[in-house]
């Protein structure tokens, strides 16, 4: 009940903020520009990286804004999550994100592992305690286990702590557009804000596609 009541809240806030696109988003305050441009793996989509952590109360607080601009996410724009690894006690997290991915069970459980652990207050850190509660979601324990202690699993984990090192990611959570700038809450001000300047770098991104396109 907690959730759907934040996420219609969430909604409603979102809404308001997109009638009005707000002032341009200034360099150095409301985002900055990488020093060095990293590489996109979305082809001719500008990406949108979401760093993030399962037990992070920011990142939980986030989700229901996030959901809804998502929502109005424009078709050449895709966006890429990747867990955080700043420390070893944050691989299970990142391990238990990409094993729902390869199982394709992030639509149906990616919000419910939030609420386990920060309205539910269940420690899904704990092998065996993950375990139970993965096998009460209707998912088949030996199945997820073995995907989740596979070594393709750590492999993604220890790419997406990589990804954070690349990109200097001090928290979370933080966006990166096209590679090329970061963006944070705490930079902005505000969820709303955060939501219009994501918009504008990737109005922004895409221009800068298009003009190195363009001929000279």
């Amino acid at each position: 009940m907690f959730t759907r009541i934040l996420s219609f809240f969430a909604a409603a806030v979102f809404s308001l903020s997109a009638l009005a696109a707000g002032p341009e988003a200034f360099e150095g305050h409301d985002y900055t520009r990488l020093k060095r441009t990293q590489p996109v793996t979305t082809g001719k989509n500008v990406e949108v990286l979401e760093f993030f952590w399962y037990r992070c109360p920011h990142c939980f607080q986030l989700e229901p804004g996030l959901d809804a601009w998502l929502k109005t996410l424009p078709s050449d724009a895709q966006v890429r999550r990747v867990p955080a690894v700043f420390r070893n006690d944050w691989m299970p997290d990142a391990k238990l994100y990409y094993t729902l991915e390869q199982m394709k069970l992030l639509d149906s459980l990616h919000h419910k592992i939030f609420d386990a652990y920060h309205v539910q207050n269940i420690n899904l850190n704990d092998p065996a305690v993950l375990g139970g509660w993965i096998a009460k979601q209707g998912v088949d324990r030996k199945k997820f286990e073995d995907v989740y202690n596979s070594f393709s699993t750590q492999a993604k984990a220890t790419q997406g702590a990589r990804l954070a090192t690349a990109y200097a990611i001090s928290g979370v959570p933080a966006f990166i557009i096209d590679g090329k700038y970061a963006t944070t809450v705490s930079m902005t001000g505000s969820e709303a804000r955060l939501f219009e300047v994501l918009d504008q770098l990737i109005v922004k991104a895409r221009a800068e596609r298009s003009d190195k396109k363009a001929p000279r």
